[in-house]
């Protein structure tokens, strides 16, 4: 996924996965997955996507700061 915030650029295809969580099983409608990504500029986005039944009823790309992405690694 691709998606454009603020004038930058954050793709899932070139960004480096640095962790991976999952909620669920595959076909569960409160099941979700949240990646933690980092751009080859140094940004950090968090690629999340689940069931109909979840917190992230569809896909998405959200831009976090080092300091929420370091949080967000601490917890999970």
């Amino acid at each position: 996924m691709k998606k454009i915030i603020c004038k930058r650029e954050y793709d899932t295809e070139t960004s480096e996965l640095i962790k991976k969580c999952t909620a669920g099983t595959y076909g569960d409608p409160a099941g979700y997955e949240e990646s933690l990504y980092k751009t080859e500029k140094g940004y950090y986005f968090l690629y999340t996507n689940g069931g109909a039944e979840s917190k992230y009823t569809k896909e998405d790309i959200k831009s976090v700061s080092a300091k929420k992405a370091e949080e967000w690694l601490a917890n999970n």
